[in-house]
């Protein structure tokens, strides 16, 4: 059946559907791995040119893996996924795809063009436009099939810099700070107006994640992947039309706006 499903010849609804945006390294690549593992039928989407390495072996290695190329950033992209996808339900879409930083860690212009006296304000609108309006207009295009499946869950991987009530020391970081409010705005907006449909619409502080990029950092408070990863899931596998709107952390809980 699912060789079939794979190819286009069988009901997808015959098991759950994930699409996640950013899929090729950190939290999107963990989700996919682990989506796949249970036997998900797993969109995962990237914006390179080719097929990333990661997202081919994990394709090589679990059949009911299907890597799809969508930028966030684009329109047309999006839009084109959908048509393709227009027969598919998908049960749980999750927005993972964001800039952190525009350049390395290592490299001192990475922090100090998100600081006041320094800033680059050509960095404004592709955070704004990767982070809080790729995942919007991602949404509503992919509203058909969340409509059509039987888990209908969006979740968005914001951070506790989309935070404005709790006083952050954290020097720079204002255009990731300002597009993860956003995005928990336009969510929170989706979340009301989508619960006529039974669509569940929840917001995500990770943690402090290592991923790839931040692999020899050392920062307070920093999580494995495999710590903050299956907790999301966990609570993903437990979510009421009660949590709809709702910012938590991988844990559950609930966190301050």
């Amino acid at each position: 059946m699912l060789a079939a499903i794979l190819c286009g010849t069988a009901n997808v609804a015959a098991t759950e559907t994930v699409l996640i945006t950013g899929s090729n390294s950190g939290i999107g690549l963990e989700f996919s791995k682990r989506y796949a593992a249970r036997g998900w039928l797993v969109f995962a989407t990237h914006r390179r040119d080719t097929i990333p390495d990661s997202l081919r072996q994990l394709s090589e290695r679990y059949e009911n893996v299907r890597v799809e190329r969508m930028d966030v950033t684009s329109f047309d992209e999006i839009d084109a996924l959908a048509e393709k996808l227009k027969d598919v339900p998908i049960d749980v879409l999750i927005n993972n795809a964001a800039i952190l930083s525009a350049g390395s860690f290592d490299d001192p212009l990475t922090f100090s063009r998100q600081i006041i006296g320094t800033l680059d304000y050509s960095l404004f609108d592709p955070y704004m436009h990767t982070n809080a309006l790729g995942p919007l207009k991602i949404t509503e295009t992919f509203l058909p099939h969340l409509r059509a499946s039987e888990l209908k869950t969006v979740v968005a991987i914001s951070s506790d810099g989309g935070t404005i009530s709790v006083w952050d020391e954290r020097p720079g970081f204002y255009y990731y700070a300002a597009s993860k409010i956003a995005l928990n705005m336009f969510m929170k907006r989706s979340a009301w107006d989508l619960r006529k449909d039974g669509i569940i619409v929840v917001m995500f502080h990770p943690g402090f994640v290592r991923t790839e990029k931040l692999k020899d950092a050392e920062f307070e408070g920093m999580i494995e992947l495999d710590e903050s990863v299956p907790g999301m899931m966990r609570v993903i596998d437990n979510l009421t039309m009660e949590d709809t709107g709702t910012f938590l952390n991988h844990t559950g809980e609930t966190q301050p706006w």
